[in-house]
């Protein structure tokens, strides 16, 4: 019962900060020329243009007679009502004529033939309308499933099929569609990505081509470490596969996941969501947007998230409350400033999964938590983010931005042990887990600035798009916890027949730190680039940076204060990248590239000797193909990493592995097939393997959590203006659990799907939508951590979400 008022609550703030917009925001006299959205379905040109006068705000005034026997196609879309109301008009041998601002009479055409617009009139243009609405990319009603341009690969806004690299977009109707609530779910519609080490569901984590990227994403071109991301205000997932480091600086060579942000629109836009779920989870969402009132330079956006929710998973709960608001402002024509804040406050429980036994999970059920009922951890993040462009003219514009981002952790945790399960009493192997402590504070700050210069000129017939630009980059960690020196908790557990309860939280809670360490990481980077395009059909690019990077890092075993000299890590590296795209048609491209990376640095070993950085190189070939709104790519690359290290499994400590070899081939297709019909599908080949002999494993052993094979496909199709369907399957093959290759992660494949109904109710719509994953209720794992035994997790069963969203 307190889960449900807690929901009607929740809702009910939600619903009077949109009613307020609405009524304080949004109340102005209809405008015919500003853009709105439509839902008019193909019926009587009478029951078309009364919904259109709902829906527009407009008054229409003719005799009944004159629309008679007559019938409208209907439209679907974001239109003007000067344009809306021609594409109902047509071939109906009628025209309109202005009596005031929002008040329209209908006549016979004097010329059938002409277009149904009356060309004196200043309030409603002539317009022409041809075939299917264009939606701009970031329209809220936008249904598209593909985008024909992104910003990642080149920091410019050039065409995906000019791009001489692999990257995929994941737009918001396919966040919507799928009603995806977790940046991992964003991305499984992206070949050769899968889930990474989240260290116990603390952070959003994911392996691309092969290589685990690590605990850190992109928002908005800015670096963000060690978070779980909200998908609320996202407008959409900017995939960049391979070495990305030229304009980013030290990333892991499999790519990165940029994510774009809302931004504030100068169309008025509001939407409340409500959505409740299997496991008690219930989500309330907000995005208000459009100008400041008495303003047209001024925009804002607000995005809210609330959600309670509880798991398949013994002991775990989530409590999260999201904030982001936004503001543009247009100083100019030519310059333009935006603030962009989110604040996310969340109580939940960390959840590290199950052990293996033998060659496989643990048989035991995937409900089952191996750590402690009152486990915990609370953490609190800020992000401020302003961004300015200023045109000097056409051709050069100079771009920049700031990013700062806090975030405050506080556990109180009990997590499975590094090594292996111990025998029971009897002597039966495998029974027994040792369990550790983690309690105390941590606390992260990273900070980002980068300066471009873009420009456009031509010589001897060469197109020139050049790109200038430095950034810097900080990252701070003081961790001070209590974990008694790593070792058990002197509570352990039989993963077959567990007991509860004996751990003392309040004892451990109020224990002295034993585990103190500061880490801090810098660079600095220049970078170049120049995109070169000649007879319109060859286009080149070539450029490079140079960084300089440093870490620092330090240990105590009493406090903060008494960590002495960091040990410091210096390196610095040039590295170049060349492309390119060769498109002799509108619809086909052929692409190649060459790029080198400087990765993460490797840190210091036990004795103090600093391991050598991660570097990386990769070669590209591949195929994009574009029909109107449908577009694909196929991708040939080879990619090797040097000095990477792992973990050994007794000790924890890192250890050199030498080099790893990740080769394969993608496909991604995605976009509209018909009107009626949107899909997005992959597939992955996956060769990734340890190329060196360790201790871990042997040489040419599988990289772990990667499987071969993996691919996915959804489709949606809408059955009429108002009902639409969507199905479909994720399918993964078997993955190696660890370096040494002593278990294994079956293959599984998961089915999902969708329905959908939409109501127009007047200027607003209603969309009533229920999604059901796993409707087979397959049992499967996602990737654990590399380096343990222990901590593998389990993927959702069988689920069902249901929503409603107004839209207005």
């Amino acid at each position: 019962m307190q889960k449900h008022h807690r929901c009607l609550k929740s809702t009910l703030l939600a619903l009077h900060i949109v009613l307020y917009c609405s009524t304080g925001l949004a109340a102005k006299e209809p405008d015919a020329n500003t853009r709105r959205h439509f839902q008019i379905a193909p019926q009587t040109l009478d029951s078309a243009l009364k919904a259109f006068s709902a829906q527009s705000g407009l008054q229409l005034f003719y005799p009944a007679e004159l629309v008679a026997g007559k019938n409208s196609p209907g439209l679907s879309g974001q239109f003007a009502p000067a344009q809306a109301l021609q594409q109902l008009l047509k071939a109906s041998g009628l025209q309109y004529r202005i009596s005031n601002a929002n008040t329209v009479t209908l006549e016979k055409s004097a010329d059938p033939a002409k277009e149904p617009f009356e060309p004196q009139s200043a309030t409603l243009p002539a317009m022409t309308v041809k075939g299917v609405a264009e939606y701009d990319s970031t329209d809220p009603y936008n249904p598209d499933y593909n985008r024909p341009n992104a910003t990642t690969a080149t920091k410019t806004d050039t065409p995906i099929m000019e791009t001489p690299f692999s990257i995929q977009v994941v737009p918001r109707a396919v966040i919507n569609d799928q009603q995806a609530i977790k940046v991992e779910d964003v991305a499984k519609n992206v070949s050769g990505v899968q889930p990474g080490n989240s260290d116990g569901n603390y952070y959003d984590g994911f392996i691309v081509r092969g290589f685990d990227i690590g605990n850190s994403t992109y928002r908005n071109g800015f670096r963000i470490q060690n978070t779980q991301s909200e998908t609320v205000n996202l407008e959409r997932l900017e995939v960049l596969k391979g070495a990305a480091a030229m304009l980013y600086g030290r990333i892991q060579p499999g790519g990165m996941l940029n994510l774009v942000t809302k931004k504030p629109l100068d169309t008025p836009y509001y939407s409340l969501q409500q959505q409740i779920g299997s496991y008690d989870l219930y989500r309330t969402t907000l995005d208000a947007t459009g100008p400041v009132p008495g303003t047209d330079s001024l925009l804002y956006r607000f995005n809210l998230a609330y959600q309670n929710n509880e798991s398949f998973r013994d002991f775990i709960n989530t409590e999260r409350i999201f904030v982001a608001p936004s503001l543009t402002w247009k100083a100019s024509p030519s310059t333009q400033f935006n603030v962009n804040m989110e604040y996310r406050h969340e109580n939940s429980a960390s959840d590290y999964g199950l052990p293996a036994v033998g060659n496989r999970p643990a048989p035991i059920p995937i409900s089952r938590n191996l750590g402690e009922p009152g486990a915990n951890q609370r953490d609190d993040a800020w992000l401020v983010e302003f961004t300015g462009s200023h045109k000097f003219n056409d051709d050069w514009m100079l771009k920049g931005g700031v990013n700062a981002n806090s975030t405050e952790y506080l556990w109180q945790d009990v997590s499975n042990r590094i090594g292996r399960l111990l025998p029971d009493a009897q002597g039966n192997p495998e029974r027994i887990l040792e369990r550790g402590v983690w309690f105390g504070p941590s606390n992260r700050y990273s900070q980002g600035i980068y300066v471009d210069l873009t420009g456009h000129f031509d010589t001897w017939g060469a197109k020139h798009n050049v790109l200038f630009g430095g950034d810097y980059y900080n990252f701070e960690q003081d961790v001070s916890v209590f974990t008694n020196n790593y070792a058990p908790v002197g509570c352990p557990i039989n993963i077959y027949a567990p007991t509860y309860g004996c751990v003392d939280f309040a004892k451990f809670r109020n224990a002295a730190p034993d585990s103190n360490t500061r880490n801090e990481e810098q660079w600095g980077g220049v970078y170049f680039q120049d995109q070169i395009t000649l007879w319109e059909k060859l286009h080149i690019l070539g450029g490079g940076r140079y960084d300089w990077a440093t870490v620092q890092s330090g240990f105590s075993a009493t406090s903060l204060n008494d960590i002495g000299p960091l040990n410091t890590i210096h390196n610095g590296r040039f590295n170049p990248r060349v492309g390119v795209t060769y498109q002799p048609w509108q619809w086909l491209s052929v692409y190649g590239n060459y790029t080198e990376s400087l990765g993460s640095s490797n840190g210091t070993s036990n004795t103090g000797q600093a391991f050598a950085p991660q570097t990386a190189a990769q070669y590209e070939g591949g195929i994009k193909l574009a029909w109107q709104a449908l577009t694909a790519n196929l991708a040939f690359y080879h990619l090797t990493k040097d000095n990477i290290l792992g973990a050994d499994p007794n000790t924890g400590l890192s250890v050199p592995l030498g080099k790893a070899r990740s080769q394969g081939i993608e496909v991604d297709v995605s976009g509209k097939v018909t009107d009626q019909l949107n899909l997005i599908a992959t597939y992955a080949f996956t060769d990734a393997r340890l190329l060196n002999s360790n201790s871990e494993g042997p040489a040419g052993s599988r990289v772990p959590n990667v499987p071969e094979h993996q691919a996915s496909f959804w489709a949606k199709y809408n059955v009429t203006p108002q009902f639409s369907l969507g199905s479909g399957a994720y399918v993964v093959g078997q993955r190696q659990g660890d370096p040494a290759e002593s278990f294994q992660l079956p293959g599984y494949v998961r089915w999902d799907a969708m329905a959908a109904y939409k109501w127009q109710i007047g200027k607003s719509r209603l969309t009533a939508q229920v999604n059901v994953n796993n409707i087979l209720d397959k049992e499967y794992y996602k990737s654990g951590q590399t380096w343990t035994r222990l901590r593998i997790p389990a993927g959702e069963p069988l689920s069902v979400l249901g929503s409603l969203r107004l839209e207005f």
